[in-house]
């Protein structure tokens, strides 16, 4: 088999131990209307780190036979959105609160 790498979304991660299901989408030209049609195709895709979770953006790369359905094993992770959301919130935890001003008089002792 040539080596073949393709960018897909994660569309399923966590229910199978070092598995994820990734879907591929490409777009084809109809013979007839001329009109583009979006194709896709699920992989079942090794994931030796259970790093991925659902809506990362991903590169995959076919590899030999892992088991019986997966033939494609995780090469990069492109995007993570549920990560960066939790980068966001840690760095937004770490910044402590400004001090408020007011315009209140201080009491003097």
């Amino acid at each position: 088999m040539p080596p073949m790498a393709f960018n897909g979304i994660v569309t399923k991660a966590g229910f199978m131990n070092k598995t994820a299901t990734v879907t591929v989408s490409r777009w084809v030209i109809h013979k007839i209307t001329g009109k583009r049609i979006e194709r896709s195709k699920k992989f079942l895709v090794h994931d030796e780190l259970n790093r991925l979770r659902k809506e990362d953006v991903v590169t995959i790369r076919n590899c030999p036979p892992v088991s019986a359905l997966k033939r494609f094993k995780l090469e990069r992770i492109l995007k993570s959105p549920e990560t960066e959301r939790d980068l966001a919130r840690a760095a937004k935890s770490e910044i402590p609160p400004s001090p408020q001003i007011s315009n209140c008089p201080q009491p003097s002792t």
